[in-house]
């Protein structure tokens, strides 16, 4: 096995890498510090950060809403190879993709009837 073969392989690791350090280095001593109290306090998903009273539940939205995209982002990662080959896997690749839209169409229905694209 030949390892010479792999040296650019490694040479643009190591430049990745040495780019990467060099950017947040830079960045952290050409970046504009002015700190505010809105700044450094926590926000996610437009809901203020805190505990809930006893007995109440966290609402499921933002859950149901990041599950729907997650299921899209994958849909798109697969659909994309199977349409550059579509015409090597003839009907057998039809097949295949129908089930696995199918399955993804199951999971927009299930967060669609829980109420995960209603915004109230």
């Amino acid at each position: 096995m030949n390892l010479g073969a792999f040296a650019p392989i490694l040479a643009m690791l190591v430049l990745a890498a040495a780019f990467a350090v060099l950017s947040i280095v830079v960045s952290a001593f050409l970046a504009p510090h002015r700190p505010t109290r809105a700044k450094y306090s926590a926000y996610e998903s437009g809901v203020e950060p805190g505990r809930l009273p006893q007995g109440e539940r966290y609402p499921v939205k933002f859950y149901l809403t990041a599950m729907l995209f997650v299921v899209f982002d994958v849909e798109v990662i697969f659909l994309y190879p199977w349409a550059v080959v579509f015409r090597q896997l003839g009907v057998f690749g039809l097949v295949q993709m129908g089930i696995f839209v199918g399955l993804i169409l199951i999971a927009y229905i299930y967060d669609w009837k829980r109420g995960g694209l209603e915004w109230d």
